[in-house]
């Protein structure tokens, strides 16, 4: 579920099929810069009706979701 949100809004940001967004994907790669990441996270909050705050580094698509997995309980 989170990785498909993810991967749903990453898709809308950059205008690409959300079949192109893998869990290995890294946001650089993706054109995702660090304050695409914090709007991408307040939209993501918005979906799954829970606040995210992310206190570590990620870097790829996989690390967040697994971050908000482990974190979250989602």
């Amino acid at each position: 579920m989170i990785f498909n949100a993810i991967a749903e809004l990453i898709a809308e940001k950059i205008e690409c099929d959300v079949n192109e967004i893998k869990m290995e994907s890294s946001f650089k790669d993706l054109g995702i810069d660090s304050l695409d990441t914090v709007e991408m996270i307040m939209n993501l909050e918005d979906k799954i009706g829970k606040e995210i705050e992310v206190e570590d580094k990620v870097e790829t698509v996989g690390e967040l979701v697994k971050y908000i997995e482990n974190k979250y309980q989602v």
